[in-house]
């Protein structure tokens, strides 16, 4: 979760440039990141893998006017609505698109290749059907700072008792990684999002630093299989507030432009 998941660049650049807020040169530019080439399988009318530019054109053309994204994990379906071939790619995945205006969803598979050291990734989307209701468990803005807030706390707290104190060389290089994204000023998310989205996104990235680093700094204190137990049971719900919170951001332009509406 210290990565931006791919579904989040392609949901919020494709947003922007679905407003008209963007150039196809400069939403394409921030999709693909440092992946090598991002392409499009399954869609309607085409036989063959497509551009990003060339898919998210015909997709406004079948009546797609937004983009949500879904970050589901093992027993908990975020972010989606169905149906069960869409759901089971998603999960595998841990992410997919999902349209809105249209019953379409998208699922990344990632092909890596080149040598070691040098390795780079392809990215393949599968548009798959994807049923039209309410995308499972997803807060609003204002719900998802309110937990994000509490769980930042309750992150740092257990980091502390799980003797995992954010220090040695792992920890600092994922520290410094983090830092060093936010003085650059990188974008956060594509124009056209509220500041109240990129605030959310923000700490949600915090949290998940956190809790990647409580993960990745072998087992702290937790020497017994019950305590390495107790320790995931107790980082668990934390993990989940900090995913449904990147959702909550990542659609909140859909969200909003769907209030608007009503």
């Amino acid at each position: 979760m210290l990565s931006e998941p791919r579904s989040g660049r392609l949901a919020a650049w494709g947003n922007a440039l679905l407003a008209g807020l963007v150039s196809p040169d400069d939403a394409m530019l921030a999709i693909v990141g440092e992946d090598t080439v991002h392409r499009v399988e399954g869609l309607p009318g085409e036989s063959a893998p497509v551009g990003l530019t060339l898919a998210l054109g015909r997709l406004r053309t079948l009546g797609v006017t937004g983009l949500r994204v879904a970050l589901p994990a093992p027993g908990h379906p975020l972010g989606l609505s169905g149906p069960p071939e869409f759901n089971a790619r998603a999960l595998d995945a841990e992410e997919a698109v999902v349209c809105f205006g249209a019953a379409f969803g998208l699922v990344p598979e990632v092909y890596e290749a080149g040598p070691a050291g040098d390795v780079h990734a392809e990215v393949v989307w599968h548009v798959l059907p994807v049923r039209e209701a309410p995308p499972a468990d997803v807060p609003s803005l204002g719900e998802a700072e309110r937990e994000l807030a509490e769980a930042l706390r309750e992150a740092t707290q257990l980091l502390a008792k799980l003797d995992v104190a954010g220090s040695g060389p792992v920890a600092e290089a994922a520290i410094d990684a983090y830092r060093a994204r936010a003085e650059r000023g990188q974008e956060v998310l594509a124009p056209g999002y509220p500041p109240r989205a990129v605030r959310v996104l923000e700490l949600a990235q915090r949290v998940a630093l956190l809790i990647s680093l409580a993960y990745d700094n072998g087992h702290g204190a937790a020497v017994t299989s019950a305590e390495m137990a107790a320790r995931s049971e107790a980082l668990r719900p934390v993990e989940r507030t900090a995913r449904r919170a990147q959702v909550a951001a990542y659609n909140s332009m859909v969200e909003e432009r769907e209030r608007g509406a009503g």
